[in-house]
């Protein structure tokens, strides 16, 4: 299974793999049922979830029947617990929306659809298409920006950050969670590398172009945010963590003044 699933991440341009997910890894499912891990999302039981990784598979990660991984998971538990994001329904852009949170948020919307807008450069899922670096729409136009692992494959990531900031009203917040590597003191990029195999090899993945230290919160700053580093799998403690099989993931909440 680990290696089908790698072949599958690196091979299936990834508009493809997001209208066959939904129905062909349900069917893997069918081999994990047990009650041994929980999905906070879909609320399904499992003897553990799916590996998952495009380079190194890691064991425990995707839900078979929304297709959560860990970072969604705990993404999920923090919306919930932690905001008014699924009872006040404010005006909400998810930009690159993951198909296990944007099932569950579109029905939650339905009688006010145009609170909740979903965009992508290429999903055959979202509502708008567009570059995260040239947003088209109107400044202050949003309550909410869920963002997510999608920084790291933008060639001007600060430009981006700056119209995530244009584009959110004052005093409203989002969440903008990226890879990043801790140990680090500085984020490292750099464009002259450009073949996939040696992206991959430094960055993690073909189409990544940076890995983010722990300067991260300084750069969501530097766009104009109050942003906050939050570890929240460590609030819910180690039996949640084993259940949901959460990551250490931080959770980076922003905010505009």
């Amino acid at each position: 299974m680990r290696r089908l699933i790698r072949f599958a991440l690196n091979r299936i341009p990834r508009p493809v793999l997001q209208r066959i997910a939904g129905w062909a890894v349900p069917l893997a499912g069918v081999f994990y049922k047990g009650h041994g891990v929980e999905c906070p999302v879909c609320g399904r039981r499992y003897r553990r979830f799916l590996p998952y990784g495009y380079v190194t598979s890691r064991p425990n990660a995707l839900c078979p029947h929304c297709l959560a991984l860990e970072r969604h998971r705990l993404l999920w538990l923090y919306l919930v617990r932690e905001t008014d994001l699924t009872t006040a329904l404010p005006r909400t852009l998810h930009i690159a929306p993951e198909v296990c949170l944007m099932r569950h948020l579109k029905p939650l919307f339905a009688a006010h659809p145009e609170q909740y807008v979903t965009a992508d450069l290429e999903s055959p899922l979202a509502d708008l298409h567009f570059d995260v670096q040239r947003i088209p729409l109107a400044d202050a136009s949003f309550d909410v920006v869920v963002c997510n692992h999608l920084l790291e494959h933008v060639a001007d990531d600060r430009r981006a950050l700056g119209e995530l900031h244009r584009i959110l009203r004052p005093g409203g917040w989002g969440i903008l969670l990226s890879p990043v590597d801790g140990s680090r003191a500085e984020t490292f990029e750099d464009d002259t590398i450009t073949d996939p195999a040696e992206r991959t090899r430094i960055f993690g993945q073909y189409d990544h172009r940076r890995i983010y230290g722990a300067d991260y919160v300084d750069r969501l700053r530097s766009a104009g945010f109050e942003a906050e580093a939050i570890d929240y799998a460590a609030r819910l403690g180690d039996e949640a963590r084993r259940r949901y099989a959460l990551p250490d993931d931080l959770v980076y909440v922003v905010r505009k003044r």
